[in-house]
């Protein structure tokens, strides 16, 4: 193996523990090492700290502009956090590292990995969907003093509400929020593998997409569902440029709705359904409907932290201040917001209005981009990017960066997003016409 391809799998083989580590983190903060929960929070920066020095030490460090235009942004912003802002170089630091460490680990995610490291990882995420699904269905019928509802550092009474007395369960994360983020991206691959079913058993994809239908109402998560409903219009997209996906489609939407019948006619889904269907009510009466979710929680958000961006210091309140972590560190209590519960809010409150205003822009560019090169791929026959994209537009642009499992999961499919345009490398022959990769073995007679 050459050295240059040693490297790149040492890499890999990092990316894989990110992933790892995204999915049971939580898990070690509530049930393996609960009394090191608070520095187990930021556990997968250590990992992308090692990669990225390591891809700078051997000189294939990604190069982006956005990567520059972050960092001096970042920079600029942390200098006047220290010296006009809070003051608190803890803060900042936990606030810079956001930019600073997850920012460019997506683009060596999307530069080291190729389309067929992506695909791996889109499997494994269908094989773990199933045991989750079995673990938030227990989680969502125990009480809060069971063993599989253990809050972060052994916490007993750390539920969050759903609807009827049911709690929204959180599987192996920290926070419930953990459930859906994952669900969410395994939706993307569960559609992927639909549209080209012979990338992966399909006893596994059937299993996964019980699991994905199971976890909707289970989760009683409404971002999860609004995200299946976005992800089932990327696969009608598709038709728009490459016809020949009909009879997969079709095929998956009959699959699909057999197994949806099936799992209703049992009954099973009878209780989380009425849950789930009276946190909608719930919502509906508080929020206006789901106009008013829309509305406010979405594009409210955005346009109220745009607007009211002139009220904010030149230089914002400082970084990290907009985060839980910070305004525990700073006194004011865990799980309070001291300056906006939505990202580009906090943003702009946290960095003021230019240099906020421009990181949502990057962000934005970024985006934009990623979906022209995306749509443009699918008649090629290439549905994995454009499959991505539907999960990478609901949380890069605005997901909750604050938050430790949102960022891994936006830096994380993001990344994947990048790297699953790279062609996989053709195999290379020697001069008996044998791969390399081979054993070279003789065949028996």
């Amino acid at each position: 193996m050459e050295k240059s391809e040693a490297r790149r799998q040492f890499v890999v083989k990092g990316i894989w523990l990110y992933f790892i580590l995204l999915i049971f983190e939580g898990a070690l903060r509530k049930w393996v090492l609960p009394s090191l929960a608070t520095p187990l929070l930021i556990v997968r920066d250590p990992v992308a700290i090692g990669l990225l020095l390591y891809a700078w030490y051997y000189d294939f460090f990604p190069k982006s502009i956005f990567i520059v235009w972050i960092t001096i942004i970042t920079l600029v912003s942390a200098f006047a956090s220290l010296f006009i802002g809070h003051g608190n170089i803890f803060v900042t630091l936990y606030g810079a590292r956001i930019l600073l460490i997850h920012f460019p680990f997506i683009f060596l995610v999307g530069s080291i990995l190729n389309k067929n490291d992506v695909i791996r990882i889109g499997k494994a995420l269908l094989w773990i969907s199933i045991p989750m699904a079995v673990l938030i269905v227990l989680q969502f019928y125990s009480p809060q003093s069971a063993w599989v509802n253990t809050g972060v550092g052994g916490d007993m009474d750390s539920g969050f509400g759903g609807a009827m007395g049911y709690f929204r369960p959180p599987g192996t994360f920290s926070f419930n929020n953990g459930t859906s983020a994952f669900f969410r991206m395994a939706a993307a691959f569960i559609f992927y593998f639909w549209l080209r079913p012979g990338n992966i058993r399909k006893v596994v994809l059937i299993a996964a997409t019980v699991g994905l239908i199971l976890a909707i109402p289970f989760s009683i998560s409404r971002a999860l569902t609004f995200s299946v409903v976005v992800m089932i219009v990327f696969v009608l997209l598709t038709l728009s440029r490459n016809p020949k996906y009909l009879g997969k489609i079709l095929g998956g939407i009959i699959g699909i709705s057999i197994l949806v019948i099936l799992l209703m006619q049992t009954g099973f889904l009878d209780t989380p359904m009425e849950v789930f269907l009276n946190r909608f009510e719930q919502a509906a009466k508080s929020e206006g409907g789901v106009e008013g979710t829309l509305g406010e929680r979405y594009l409210g958000g955005m346009y109220n932290a745009i607007v009211g961006s002139g009220n904010e210091p030149f230089f914002g309140k400082g970084l990290g201040m907009g985060t839980n972590a910070g305004s525990v560190m700073l006194g004011a209590g865990e799980r309070t917001f001291l300056i906006s519960e939505g990202e580009w809010g906090r943003l702009v409150g946290e960095m003021g209005a230019l240099l906020g205003i421009s990181v949502i822009a990057i962000r934005l560019i970024i985006s934009v981009k990623l979906t022209l090169a995306s749509y443009f791929k699918i008649p090629d026959g290439e549905v994995l990017p454009w499959m991505l994209l539907s999960y990478v537009l609901l949380i890069f642009p605005q997901g909750a960066w604050a938050q430790p499992t949102t960022l891994g999961f936006s830096t994380l499919v993001t990344g994947l997003l990048i790297a699953s345009f790279n062609e996989a490398p053709e195999p290379k022959l020697d001069s008996t016409g044998i791969t390399e990769e081979s054993d070279k073995k003789p065949t028996r007679a």
